[in-house]
């Protein structure tokens, strides 16, 4: 018998985790966007270890020096080191992407879960706001929004989060309407389940995987908002570092053309960031969808 005939069997053992798992591993983007994404991280995270130039000293004697020997990424226009403050722009940027990421999750697959189990009143009035929502300008909704609230890492991740919910929403209605007329859920409403107890028993385990793919995808989505909205001058205030608020210092024509390594660092950052997790997350949707079997 082939080696190929008896792995056949032992791959239907495999449960769904197990076959997402291998499929996962056997995605090299993905894998690659994993390892960038670890080197990433374990940078930021470990940086204020590592001691060095706190990212908001001001050195008026080293104003607008280029990389060298004493500031391996140079410094900006008042001489705070640039590594410095990229590095902790990198905490708050990704900081405020996870925490709008947890807040939408939260929001979407509530009124999602709501939407599908509540019956068809709830049903129309949630959907209703979904489509009001989702109909408004991204770009106008997030400008009002950030005027409103007002610059800050709280406001921030409030607005990100506000504009994001509506798309897990629909996608948690759509899994969930299937779900309730599956016969262990008819059963159950048959027992007299509330929908408190059908949404935690039944539709938190069944949409695990969507939540996971989605919350992938969307950090990537929320560290370019927030990176938007700072460079607008709506997001993270200066001196608190992120990388959209030093991505602004490229505004000036005189940093653009004589000081590029003032915007290059957190433009590179920015860029690596968001395809290492738009690869992993890539990589998590084809795991866990089984028409993605690669055997």
């Amino acid at each position: 018998m082939s080696a190929a005939a008896t792995s056949r069997p032992a791959a239907r053992l495999e449960g769904p985790s197990g076959r997402a798992l291998r499929r996962f591993a056997a995605n090299r983007a993905a894998l690659a966007g994993l390892a960038l994404l670890a080197v990433l991280l374990a940078c930021i995270v470990l940086a204020p270890l590592a001691g060095g130039p706190s990212p908001n000293a001001i050195d008026l004697l080293a104003v607008n020096k280029p990389p060298g020997a004493a500031h391996w990424l140079g410094t900006d226009g008042v001489g705070r080191d640039v590594l410095a403050r990229l590095l902790e722009g990198g905490r708050v940027s990704l900081g405020v992407a996870l925490g709008a990421v947890s807040i939408s999750l939260a929001i979407g697959f509530a009124m999602g879960a709501l939407a599908a189990f509540g019956g068809r009143a709830l049903d129309a009035a949630i959907m209703r706001l979904v489509d009001l929502t989702m109909t408004l300008p991204p770009i106008v909704l997030l400008l009002v929004l950030g005027s409103l609230t007002g610059p800050g890492i709280g406001p921030t991740i409030m607005v990100i989060a506000l504009l994001t919910w509506p798309v897990l929403a629909r996608m948690v209605r759509a899994r969930l309407l299937e779900l309730r007329e599956r016969d262990f859920v008819l059963a159950a409403r048959n027992m007299g389940a509330g929908v408190g107890h059908l949404v935690w028993r039944h539709g938190l385990p069944n949409t695990l995987d969507l939540l996971v793919v989605y919350a992938t995808l969307q950090i990537a989505n929320a560290v370019l908002l927030e990176a938007g909205l700072s460079f607008l001058g709506l997001g993270v205030p200066p001196p608190d570092a992120s990388w959209g608020n030093m991505l602004n210092g490229a505004r000036s024509v005189l940093v653009l053309e004589q000081f590029p390594w003032q915007w290059l660092s957190p433009g590179a950052a920015l860029v690596l960031a968001v395809m290492a997790v738009n690869f992993v997350g890539d990589g998590l949707r084809d795991a866990f969808d089984p028409r993605s079997e690669l055997d």
